[in-house]
């Protein structure tokens, strides 16, 4: 029901209750003023017959001739003694044996009060009277007329007052219609406005409001609703560029409610708490569970305890790496960890300081060995065939290896000054990895390993699928040539969000000791330089994985695994 039917039906209940209340009230009042004046007559009636009883102590006859020169013919009179004997009925015949009156109602009436009336069916005439009776020193005096429809009809109220009633409850209906349709006009408009709103339809035209009180604080509503769109609006613009911000920021960012859960975390925050945890975290929140983490938590509890702007700042070493921890705690009770890499940049100036020494090192040794084999084959002419054939199988293997590097140096090359050369497409990684284990099954069951593919089957990017191929290739590789025997190597796609495909690459080999881990993906960097020239091996795998990750928009770590092992975790954008 709307309000405008409310309004009018409860103003309406209102007003038609008072007007029945007085309407009954003056229909009573009516009605006791016609029984006043008819009381009024009778009375007159009995002091007068009583008076001429009292004063000529009339007999029966003489009675009789008195009463009928009352101008009504219809009167009847009774005279009772105290006693309750009739002495005188001027409706009965003289010597008609009469009972006693005394227990008769009005005399009863009469005998407490002076007076009583009654409307009764007559004993003795058989009619119905409306009797009224006084109560005199001598004798009961009772005035008596037939109760019939004239009398009846005397004795209601007038009911023309009635038909004014009605008129004017017409009236007030449509009084009380047009009131509640004016006052629930801005209602009604502005209950428009209200549905509109929340169903975000456009407000192409302005709605017009009545010139009144309550249509101007209408006009307001709505105006401060369209400021608030456009200020909502504005926030929502800058909240997409924060959090894009956020997103694509070089610096670690999470941001958590004051209940620890995750709002919001961008890909170095999951890589960085990956690295810092001994386990794998499938949520951001459980970096709170870290020891290293003790006075963060400290921290943070008793900041929201004091519900204060706090800032911490802390140093943590994993993994060969040193990582800058700092949490700020808002007024709101939510509160940010930003996590920086701090380690990355002076691993950067020695890799520069190092590059150039080990592109030489590297040429030269496996140049050095040509030359020398060559050298041995000029100068002794007559050398043995078989041992000809030696050298230049060697100086054949020690080619093939400058070419690998010199492809791997020109593939880092590409992947560092034209990016653009490498074309995009949908690419399926399941199937990538699928190929890679394909291609590698002869190691694989030469060294008796164990190859698990845990990525999704419907795990799809949008990128290069050689440079793709090439990050599980050198992976795989790299754990073949240096995890030892008999490994179990897992490949597993462990989480996803709108952005980010997150992958870790593990094996339970020996692993690598702490101090190489932050360095395995430099350039030429080997952790056993006389192991790793005995495998073979160019020391740019790696260092293709870490570019090519960085080519799709992802981040890459190393880190032991408890127990034993290396795991290599890294991310890929979806798109």
């Amino acid at each position: 029901m709307t309000l405008n039917r409310r309004l009018f039906l409860y103003f309406f209940s209102i007003f038609f209750l008072m007007l029945a209340i007085i309407s009954f009230f003056q229909y009573q009042r009516e009605k006791e003023f016609r029984t006043q004046q008819l009381d009024q007559q009778l009375t007159i009636y009995n002091y007068t017959i009583n008076k001429f009883f009292e004063e000529k102590g009339a007999s029966w006859e003489t009675l009789e001739q008195y009463v009928r020169l009352f101008p009504d013919s219809s009167l009847r009179v009774t005279v009772i003694d105290t006693a309750g004997v009739v002495i005188f009925d001027s409706f009965v015949k003289k010597g008609t044996k009469l009972g006693n009156h005394l227990q008769r109602p009005e005399i009863q009436m009469a005998l407490t009060s002076e007076n009583g009336k009654a409307i009764r069916h007559s004993f003795s005439t058989g009619v119905n009277y409306y009797y009224l009776a006084h109560r005199f020193p001598r004798a009961f005096v009772r005035s008596a007329l037939p109760y019939n429809v004239s009398l009846a009809s005397m004795l209601k109220a007038n009911t023309s007052f009635m038909y004014f009633m009605i008129v004017v409850l017409i009236f007030a209906i449509l009084a009380l219609y047009l009131i509640a349709r004016n006052f629930t006009r801005s209602i009604d408009r502005l209950r428009i406005f209200t549905q509109k709103a929340e169903n975000e339809e456009i407000l192409d035209t302005d709605i017009e409001f009545p010139n009144d009180e309550l249509g101007e604080i209408s006009k307001n509503i709505v105006h401060l609703y369209k400021l608030l769109l456009l200020t909502k609006d504005d926030v929502n613009k800058e909240r997409e560029k924060l959090i894009k911000h956020l997103l694509i920021s070089q610096e670690g960012l999470g941001i958590f409610s004051s209940e620890k859960k995750e709002i919001l975390a961008n890909t170095h925050f999951i890589q960085y708490t990956n690295i810092l945890s001994d386990h794998q975290c499938e949520s951001s929140d459980q970096i709170f569970l870290l020891p290293e983490l003790d006075e963060i938590n400290e921290f943070i509890d008793q900041s929201l305890l004091n519900n204060q702007l706090n800032r911490k700042r802390l140093k943590i070493e994993k993994g060969g790496r040193i990582f800058a921890l700092q949490c700020i705690v808002f007024q709101d009770n939510t509160f940010e960890i930003s996590i920086n890499d701090i380690s990355v940049q002076e691993h950067e100036n020695e890799l520069k300081r190092h590059l150039t020494q080990n592109i030489s090192h590297e040429l030269k040794t496996p140049v050095s060995s040509i030359l020398g084999y060559m050298e041995s084959i000029l100068e002794n002419p007559n050398l043995d065939p078989l041992r000809q054939r030696f050298f230049v199988e060697r100086s054949f293997q020690q080619a093939q290896r400058l070419s690998a590097l010199l492809q791997d140096i020109s593939t880092l090359n590409k992947m560092d000054e034209a990016k653009r050369l490498f074309e995009k497409e949908p690419s399926n990684l399941y199937e990538v990895v699928s190929d890679v284990l394909k291609d590698v099954h002869l190691q694989i069951e030469q060294k008796e390993c164990t190859a698990i593919n845990k990525v999704m089957t419907d795990c799809e990017i949008q990128g290069n699928r050689s440079l793709l191929y090439s990050i599980f290739r050198n992976l795989l590789d790299n754990a073949l040539a240096y995890g030892g025997e008999r490994l179990t190597i897992e490949i597993n796609c462990y989480r996803e969000d709108e952005h980010f495909y997150y992958f870790s690459f593990s094996d339970n080999g020996i692993g690598v000791a702490e101090e190489h881990l932050s360095r395995l993906f430099e350039r030429f960097y080997r952790v056993d330089k006389g192991r790793s020239r005995k495998v073979g091996g160019t020391g740019l795998g790696l260092a293709i994985v870490k570019n090519a990750v960085l080519f799709h928009r992802g981040n890459i770590s190393a880190k032991n695994v408890p127990g034993g092992g290396l795991r290599f975790i890294f991310s890929l954008r979806k798109r």
